[in-house]
């Protein structure tokens, strides 16, 4: 009798790779399981529910002969050379119209290379990005597929089974050729990192500013989140000032050292906007902030050195906090547009051919950065597709320009008391740099060329022109 095929793969069985392949499995999908790790293939099959089709393997081999052809085989491990061995591991085993699927954080440009190597041998590279945690990949993430068309075909009606659903709508949704996928999936973890950085800004506002409790902190993001955000961080948020410690009896967010860890995503954002000379202020200041927190005992040190304002706030306490909602809200928007911008360069600069409107809907659920906010970005975008920036969007628009004094007034008075808020006031100065039809780089532009000699344009002639500034 012949062995039982599979529908797919998976290759690494930690936390991702484990609920995503019991996913599959609460659909309907067939699937085989390997990780190097044997105790991680043992716990697969003590997972196996009734009806499930799943099985763990002992080698790459063992899993590639269950498979049914093509064979589709889902890579998650760590990024770098976690998946280039991977890759070699499997690369011998492999036939012509096999589909290869990196679901972690790669590169993009470690994709866009992966792929080319292995069309040269027949086989389709999909990378794809994941996002939604633990609980996401087992009850619904939001996904970003990028790759040969041709192969998402094989995979569509996987993932669009596994996807978190809106409204009858599945968050996954082919994005393009090449490294799309992974590209988009990085600027989502940029606009993460600068949205977890202003939640907690103005966390920082509310508890040094205003002297606020933990309860009366998960009480402000209860009520923000309920009639402003709905998004999945400031739902946690609330959850996490209400957490008591079992070991201190404090709240455990109390006895959590202030150093904010990261795994490079952000800064790969700044580096690839940088790369294509668009500002993503906000998601920089976010990732320096990160980087400072990292320098605890310095901090701890120059605080004992260098004065500052008390960071004590005790008037108009809940017109503050209401003024604090308005101007969080306006930059988080300023960073999904600061996002949408990068994707749009990207796109036109790698031949993505991204569908922005159908970026924001695959993030309305799963994904870490779901808000109500996407669903009108998304809504903007399909009214306006070839809008140039989400400020200059109409219903957007009104949004932030509504919040502006808000956001004005909370980093003026985040800078009266010494509290740094730097991607509020990164996003501030973005929007006002915006709307600015004049900016003060002609100054920079004669200072270059004064001592450079790298010219500069006229706003009254045409040309590029030179001038020995030190000459009479």
């Amino acid at each position: 009798m012949q062995p039982k095929k599979y529908d797919i793969g998976m290759i690494g069985l930690g936390v991702m790779g484990l609920n995503l392949l019991l996913n599959m499995a609460d659909h309907g999908y067939s699937a085989v399981g390997y990780d190097r790790v044997a105790a991680r293939v043992r716990d697969l099959d003590r997972r196996r529910a009734p009806g499930h089709a799943i099985r763990g393997t002992g080698s790459p081999q063992e899993c590639m002969a269950l498979l049914k052809s093509p064979r589709i085989v889902v890579i998650l491990v760590p990024a770098g050379p976690p998946v280039d061995a991977a890759l070699r591991e499997l690369l011998p085993l492999c036939r012509p119209a096999d589909i290869l699927i990196d679901c972690g954080n790669s590169h993009f440009t470690d994709t866009a290379l992966r792929q080319k190597v292995l069309a040269r041998k027949g086989i389709h590279f999909l990378g794809v990005g994941i996002s939604g945690g633990e609980k996401g990949a087992r009850r619904g993430p939001s996904i970003m597929p990028g790759g040969p068309r041709e192969a998402y075909v094989w995979v569509k009606n996987i993932f669009e089974a596994i996807a978190a659903d809106v409204r009858g709508e599945p968050c996954v949704a082919y994005l393009g050729p090449g490294a799309a996928g992974h590209f988009v999936k990085m600027v989502h973890n940029g606009i993460e990192y600068a949205m977890m950085q202003l939640i907690a800004e103005a966390y920082d506002l509310m508890k040094r500013g205003l002297g606020l409790d933990d309860d009366e902190l998960a009480d402000a993001f209860e009520q923000w989140d309920g009639r402003t955000f709905h998004a999945f961080l400031t739902e946690i948020a609330a959850n996490i000032f209400r957490r008591v410690d079992a070991k201190t009896g404090k709240r455990l967010v109390d006895v959590i050292l202030d150093e904010a860890r990261q795994k490079g995503t952000g800064r790969w954002t700044s580096q690839a906007a940088m790369d294509l000379n668009i500002p993503v202020s906000v998601i920089d200041a976010a990732v320096a902030a990160r980087d400072l927190s990292a320098f605890k005992a310095e901090r701890e040190a120059a605080s004992r050195i260098l004065a500052g304002p008390p960071a004590t706030l005790r008037e108009h306490r809940k017109r503050v906090i209401g003024q604090i909602e308005r101007a969080l809200y306006a930059a988080i928007l300023i960073a999904h547009a600061q996002g949408m911008v990068l994707l749009e360069a990207a796109s036109s600069a790698h031949g993505y051919g991204l569908n922005l409107s159908e970026v924001a809907r695959i993030w309305r659920g799963g994904c870490i950065i779901r808000s109500a906010l996407l669903e009108e970005i998304m809504i903007g975008l399909r009214s306006r597709p070839d809008v140039p920036n989400l400020l200059v969007e109409p219903r957007l628009h009104r949004e932030a320009a509504s919040r502006r004094g808000d956001l004005q007034s909370i980093v003026c008075t985040a800078a009266s008391l010494g509290i740094p808020v730097p991607s509020m006031m990164a996003a501030l100065a973005y929007y006002d740099g915006y709307r600015s039809a004049w900016l003060p780089a002609n100054l920079i532009q004669a200072q270059r060329d004064y001592f450079g000699a790298h010219t500069y344009e006229r706003v009254d002639e045409k040309g590029v022109f030179h001038t020995r500034w030190e000459e009479p």
